[in-house]
């Protein structure tokens, strides 16, 4: 949960946030969705206490993440999943070792429940005959697969994915967009979605934010933001080239210019 957060990356900057609100409740998929650079990743990185607010409070199962030393922040993160964007495997691991690395690092496991559990996740994204191939022998989709295996490894509570769908080809894209819904009611955890991709991320979305300027713009379900008539939704829902974000980066005007001549 953010409450009335605000974020900047030095003091004196600008903020990037600004009395955020947000709610992720149990078993729900959420979105958060907006423009380039608006800080949708951010909101990920202060969930997991990569950065801290600079107002409002963050917090995860009952616990300001704010608050926590190095201790209790690691163990806060091993109940949350990861799945970064472009998937992040290590490239001199296997697939195999991949999905396995969380729960070698964070576990006592023995190795033979440790396989049977790596064989299980991969099995759950469908690549457990890919077990030993290396990342450079698997296409992107199959990579982002692997990846989602290994965000699922220790059953965390709370999931989260950086821009899932980037790069896929049709095919991938709507399976991995199955997978993480279907992952999620498995695991009856609480999935939030950083995403461009409005016609995927709305099929499987419970809830939806939208950020602009720093704030919340609009939020609500899928099909009331399909109809909204908020001016930034609507040419974010539509995909169309001019709206409150404007196509055309500021500057004189295109007779100024070339009234200008050769002068800059």
């Amino acid at each position: 949960m953010l409450d009335d957060v605000d974020f900047a990356y030095a003091d004196g900057d600008k903020p990037i946030l600004s009395g955020l609100t947000m709610r992720f409740p149990r078993g729900k998929v959420v979105a958060v969705m907006g423009g380039s650079g608006c800080g949708k990743t951010t909101v990920l990185r202060l969930i997991g206490g990569q950065v801290r607010p600079r107002r409002g409070q963050v917090t995860f199962a009952g616990k300001d993440i704010d608050a926590l030393d190095q201790r209790g922040l690691y163990a806060v993160r091993r109940q949350m999943g990861m799945l970064f964007q472009f998937g992040a495997l290590f490239t001199d691991l296997s697939v195999f070792d991949n999905v396995a690395f969380p729960l070698r690092e964070h576990t006592d496991l023995p190795d033979s429940m440790i396989r049977d559990l790596v064989l299980m996740k991969l099995n759950a994204v469908g690549l457990r005959g890919a077990r030993d191939l290396m990342p450079a022998q698997i296409s992107g989709g199959m990579a982002r697969r692997v990846a989602l295996a290994r965000a699922i490894a220790l059953d965390p509570s709370l999931l989260m994915y950086d821009e899932p769908f980037a790069g896929l080809d049709p095919i991938s894209l709507g399976l991995t967009a199955r997978l993480i819904r279907s992952l999620n009611d498995a695991l009856g955890a609480t999935t939030i979605i950083v995403s461009h991709d409005v016609q995927e991320t709305f099929q499987i979305a419970d809830y939806v934010y939208f950020i602009a300027n720093g704030r919340i713009a609009a939020e609500g379900e899928p099909d009331a933001l399909r109809a909204s008539t908020d001016p930034f939704v609507h040419q974010f829902v539509h995909a169309e080239a001019d709206g409150p974000v404007p196509f055309h980066y500021g500057g004189p005007s295109l007779a100024d210019d070339f009234l200008a001549g050769g002068r800059r």
